[in-house]
């Protein structure tokens, strides 16, 4: 051990006349300790949150999309088929939308509908999850009438739970949905149709549960009079991290007819937002570190006055100025080191803490979840760690360097 280390742990021990200089000591280590708890937390939690909005936002939103220059896609079972040829791609599902109001006779609610391929194993695998009743696999029977046949233009939807609670509808109870039409000439007219509730979802994402209906594909195509036509394919991804790539070469392949958009296009804003939260939060959290770092500048200081006499007989002794200085830079990191180990077990417990016990409660029917998730990353421990110890490394070069100026004789003649 360097014994310019030997003498800064030996400073940190007090003698009584140095008791105030100790009791400055731990409250700085102290200091440090809450700023770096503090900051490891909310990063945990501010990562939690982010990925949580991210896995909703991935499973409601589209991850690459297909679209026609022209508004629509006519061929789009060949357009499909291409797509699957590139290298990334775990499936596809055309879909259409449209806009119309559906009513219960109980209430009423602007929606917009979906039509989907309920017997795609990707629709099934992207919203069996969020059923609460009912199954997709009803999108595509055709319900009788009380006589036993079957109705012509009527058939089963999908609501979210928020519209079924508006509606104040269940499995099985009839829905009227009027839409309107533009005819090639331009002229404006309504369609009406005859549902029932087949499936009920709750996705977690209040505007997909309040506003969105689920058809079979066909049957939307013939409700709003698109023919054979959709209005776009969604594109599935094996990895996500080959977004970019998949994009890229979907873009090149399909030419100018089509545009193609994927999911970081489509909530660049949200997560650039989100993502300037954290930052702000976290230059908050840091600086209050750097306010305890920097107490180490008096307490330091304090040290170097009282030490006049050792840094003069140290010197004396053949000991450079450099090694001086060393001295309480090593101790001031001593404490920052102390005061960041401690800091960091303290966020470490309590990031356990908020992961399983409901120690904070949220609005559940804000963020879909009663308490904060936490998502605990050793990158955030390690670099926060390292911002500390950066803090309390700067913060004792000028009273280490104050130490280092001291001159010998001056002192002994004093």
């Amino acid at each position: 051990m360097r014994y310019e280390l030997k003498i800064a742990l030996r400073y940190l021990r007090a003698r009584r006349k140095e008791a105030f200089i100790s009791v400055t000591t731990l409250f700085t280590a102290f200091g440090v300790m809450i700023g770096v708890a503090a900051l490891t937390i909310t990063l945990a939690v501010m990562s939690g949150f982010q990925q949580s909005i991210k896995e909703r936002l991935l499973n409601m939103s589209p991850q690459v999309q297909i679209h026609g220059v022209e508004g629509f896609i006519a061929k789009y079972s060949e357009v499909e088929a291409r797509a699957r040829t590139v290298a990334g791609v775990n499936g596809t599902d055309p879909f259409i939308y449209g806009e119309g109001m559906l009513s219960s006779g109980r209430g009423i609610s602007g929606v917009i509908a979906f039509g989907i391929e309920p017997d795609n194993p990707l629709i099934e695998k992207k919203w069996g999850a969020y059923l609460t009743a009912g199954s997709l696999s009803r999108l595509l029977e055709q319900p009788a009438s009380p006589g036993g046949n079957p109705r012509a233009g009527v058939g089963a939807i999908a609501v979210g739970a928020t519209l079924a609670e508006k509606l104040k509808v269940r499995i099985g109870d009839p829905v009227r949905m009027v839409a309107p039409l533009i005819s090639a000439d331009g002229s404006l007219s309504t369609r009406t149709g005859d549902f029932v509730v087949g499936a009920i979802f709750q996705s977690g994402v209040d505007t997909t549960d309040s506003k969105m209906v689920l058809m079979a594909l066909q049957q939307a195509q013939n409700f709003f009079g698109r023919g054979d036509r959709v209005d776009g394919i969604e594109v599935h991804l094996t990895d996500l991290n080959r977004t970019l790539a998949v994009s890229a070469q979907l873009r090149k392949m399909l030419g100018r007819a089509y545009f193609v958009r994927n999911w970081m296009e489509l909530n660049q804003s949200a997560s650039a937002g989100f993502e300037m939260l954290k930052r702000v939060y976290s230059l908050v959290l840091f600086l209050l570190i750097g306010v305890a770092a920097f107490n180490l500048v008096a307490t330091l200081i304090m040290v170097v006055m009282e030490k006049r006499k050792d840094i003069a007989v140290l010197m004396a002794m053949g000991a450079t100025r450099r090694e001086v200085g060393r001295i309480f830079v090593f101790k001031g990191l001593t404490v920052g080191a102390a005061g960041t180990l401690a800091g960091e077990i303290v966020g470490a417990i309590g990031c356990y803490l908020l992961a399983n016990y409901q120690i904070i409660h949220i609005p559940k029917e804000v963020y879909e979840m009663s308490t904060p998730p936490v998502s605990a990353r050793p990158l955030d421990f390690a670099l926060v760690a390292l911002g500390s110890l950066a803090l309390c490394l700067v913060a004792t070069l000028y009273p280490a360097r104050q130490a280092a100026r001291a001159m010998p004789i001056e002192v002994f003649r004093s």
